[in-house]
């Protein structure tokens, strides 16, 4: 008797702790979003660095969730093959839902791949859920992944999702510094690099098929050399010559600190709070 009485009392404990999560999930689905943020059904797909995973995405996320900014997070799982598996489920009528971008290859160096893989992500939501639109926020090479996408695959491929709002953080688009960033090298008052590195000229098309009506907030780093630590400020300011001339708007924004190195703009409080405003602001 004792013992099935344990069984019974463990098995209660676990109905309860069951349901629990699920009230936690069902609250998080529906809950209501605020009111100082916009209502729409546009998902933001969130795209981490090199060697790095979701992971590195969770604290923006928790921060847009604090803000209420959302009612539904989920997860897209990219394979070393680039096929795409959607973890979680939006609830049917989402309110600025948010997808985590996982590749199971981040350190993938080809940026035609990684493209690609975008690519498979944004085919994969609109099949599931029939979204029209995107937003993003990448981190390093995050952003050459979401880049390389808009420049060789999205002018060709009108049918999927069109790009409406894009967050770049501490991108590298003209090298990194000791590894393929040209050293001495400079930007003019538009972004325009003195000398370009080979993954910059492959997206020099986006000057005539970046999408006019995207928004455009591109945030970098300075801890006090005009570098993240690891990306140069004039990289991350090539951005501008690329797309500034095309995008519906286009703003720089730097970030000071030693919370503004290269690996902890993802986690820094500035950047929640710009990429909130800038993306769901009213």
């Amino acid at each position: 008797m004792k013992k099935q009485t344990k069984i019974i009392g463990f098995i209660l404990v676990a109905l309860v702790l069951i349901g629990g999560g699920f009230g936690v999930y069902n609250h998080s689905a529906h809950s209501s979003v605020a009111k100082q943020y916009t209502q729409t059904h546009i998902p933001t797909l969130f795209f981490h660095g090199w060697g790095s995973s979701y992971h590195a995405e969770e604290h923006m996320v928790a921060a847009a969730k604090k803000a209420q900014v959302t009612n539904g997070v989920i997860r897209a799982e990219v394979s070393k093959k680039g096929q795409v598996t959607l973890v979680g489920k939006l609830p049917r009528k989402a309110v600025n839902p948010i997808v985590m971008v996982d590749f199971k290859n981040p350190r993938q160096i080809n940026y035609h791949t990684t493209g690609k893989w975008v690519e498979n992500v944004l085919t994969a939501l609109q099949k599931q859920y029939g979204f029209t639109q995107y937003n993003t926020v990448s981190h390093s090479a995050g952003n050459e992944a979401v880049m390389y996408y808009l420049a060789e695959i999205a002018p060709t491929h009108k049918k999927l999702p069109q790009l409406h709002k894009e967050v770049n953080i501490a991108g590298h688009f003209d090298g990194i510094r000791g590894i393929d960033a040209i050293k001495g090298n400079s930007v003019d008052k538009n972004g325009k690099p003195q000398e370009m590195i080979k993954t910059y000229r492959d997206l020099l098309s986006l000057r005539t098929t970046f999408p006019k009506n995207a928004e455009v907030l591109n945030i970098y780093g300075n801890i006090g050399d005009h570098s993240d630590g690891t990306v140069q400020n004039d990289s991350s300011k090539s951005l501008q010559y690329l797309v500034g001339n095309r995008a519906k708007s286009y703003r720089n924004l730097e970030i000071d600190g030693k919370q503004a190195q290269h690996s902890k703009l993802h986690s820094n409080a500035q950047v929640d709070k710009a990429l909130i405003n800038f993306l769901w602001a009213k």
